[in-house]
């Protein structure tokens, strides 16, 4: 069985996996849209920025937002770092790609055709995008805030470099994980690690079975 203290990092994780998954369909959707049928010439700019986790190391991008957010940053006494909404904000960064991209691709696949007959028949702008793009594109904005949830379940140097180690309050899973193996408990660590598996593995079931029914057209 879970101790207290894990049980607490395994609710916060999932608060924090949950949260920043929601801001992240607020943020992605729209994005995604926009990146998928804009023709702005520097629009790769904005693609290897949003990118950029996916190659950055997490304690190099840990390392800047915990100046950002810190005493010394913008926010001045009102610090962010080693507090939850500080993991959110940096959780949100380290999963970006892992939700706008899915959400680009399906948007990108819409064939312009579909759009351009709605707006024959005197669509709106809105209309089209939420009767005919929003479901046209939902297996890829499932993939994406499935892709998001369990990407932040296991984050580990972006939170521990923002958040630190703060039981209930900024101790995650992860790091929950590391304390008991720095102890040599390995049991605990192995009841974590193995909640975490499973988590894991059926969010890649939940991601492979909806690819799959989109390809035979189910969805």
């Amino acid at each position: 069985m879970l101790s207290e203290s894990d049980l607490k990092a395994l609710w916060l994780t999932i608060q924090l996996a949950l949260l920043t998954t929601v801001i992240l369909l607020l943020i992605g959707t729209p994005l995604g849209w926009w990146l998928a049928r804009t023709r702005w010439r520097f629009k790769f700019i904005l693609d290897a920025v949003i990118a950029l986790p996916l190659v950055l190391p997490p304690t190099v991008l840990g390392f800047y937002l915990l100046v950002f957010l810190g005493p010394q940053g913008p926010f001045g006494d009102t610090s962010l770092a080693f507090t939850f909404p500080g993991l959110v904000i940096g959780s949100v960064i380290y999963s970006l790609p892992f939700v706008v991209q899915p959400i680009q691709n399906a948007f990108a696949s819409i064939h312009s055709e579909q759009l351009e007959v709605a707006s024959t028949l005197g669509s709106s702008g809105w209309s089209r995008f939420a009767s005919i793009a929003l479901p046209l594109a939902r297996p890829g904005i499932l993939t994406g805030a499935v892709l998001g949830f369990a990407h932040t379940l296991g984050e580990f140097g972006v939170v521990l470099m923002i958040g630190g180690n703060i039981p209930g309050s900024t101790r995650v899973v992860s790091i929950a994980i590391y304390d008991h193996v720095e102890a040599l408990k390995y049991g605990d660590a192995h009841q974590l690690s193995l909640v975490l598996l499973l988590l894991s593995f059926l969010m890649l079931i939940l991601v492979y079975g909806l690819n799959r029914k989109n390809r035979t057209g189910l969805v």
